[in-house]
């Protein structure tokens, strides 16, 4: 464990060394801002046309401002996500450490689990960025804060899904273009694969569309903790940082 945080705290310091993890924020906040003022005005708006017509209208700011932001931030995320990824393992094939990583007396386990923490991390920090303009909510109105801290639950553990494939991803190329590219479509195909089942319910639809990464996020997003969506997320870390210390022990044999 101790090698995993030091491994960590090395790939966080090589993010925010250079204007990578700056420049990721920076977007993040003013896409987030973006969406955030645009939600923010329009129910407003919809309030006072509703006085002056004499009409009441649902002042439900859970419902009808933090529950889109939720997946708003969710599908933002899915750009982002591969983005971090890309570089974990690309990164170390394309300057040639990645010999002197997988010669080394840490084992893989602890390489990969140190690099797909830093991964996580940095994400949670553009959750954080998110949480401010939450805040706002709670400086001026009465919104109920646990639905909120529940959909941040689903879309951290989301992402460590993502991450995890694009972790795996990584340590296939060097070429980090390459492996934000094929980590993007995996996840926009994990993304939009329960679509089958709108149109067809066989077996195997079901089953593609309990494989959708964003139909297991419904409930966080509705406030409700469900256990069974959040034993898929960590089952899909699991499989996906699985595979990748498999793959981190194929190049220590080669190296």
């Amino acid at each position: 464990m101790k090698n995993t945080l030091i491994i960590c705290r090395k790939e966080l310091r090589s993010y925010f060394a250079s204007p990578i993890a700056y420049l990721l924020l920076v977007m993040f906040a003013f896409i987030f801002g973006f969406f955030f003022w645009n939600s923010l005005g329009y129910f407003v708006y919809m309030g006072m046309e509703s006085q002056m017509r004499g009409e009441s209208f649902p002042m439900n700011l859970n419902e009808q401002i933090i529950r889109p932001l939720l997946s708003n931030i969710s599908v933002v995320g899915l750009f982002f996500i591969p983005l971090i990824s890309m570089r974990l393992f690309a990164e170390e094939k394309r300057t040639g450490t990645i010999e002197l990583l997988a010669t080394s007396p840490v084992s893989d386990t602890e390489i990969v689990l140190g690099k797909w923490l830093a991964a996580w991390m940095l994400y949670g920090c553009m959750l954080l960025v998110s949480a401010f303009s939450f805040a706002f909510l709670f400086e001026f109105g009465n919104p109920d804060w646990k639905p909120l801290l529940i959909g941040f639950l689903g879309l951290f553990l989301l992402a460590g899904g993502l991450l995890a494939i694009g972790t795996f991803v990584s340590t296939l190329t060097k070429n980090q273009i390459v492996a934000g590219a094929v980590t993007f479509g995996i996840c926009l195909l994990l993304w939009v694969i329960d679509w089958v089942s709108g149109y067809n319910s066989s077996t195997w639809a079901r089953v593609l569309s309990y494989l959708s990464v964003i139909t297991h996020y419904d409930s966080f997003a509705k406030g409700v903790l469900s256990i069974k969506d959040a034993v898929f997320y960590l089952s899909l870390i699991f499989v996906w940082l699985f595979l990748t210390v498999r793959s981190m022990e194929s190049l220590r044999w080669r190296s």
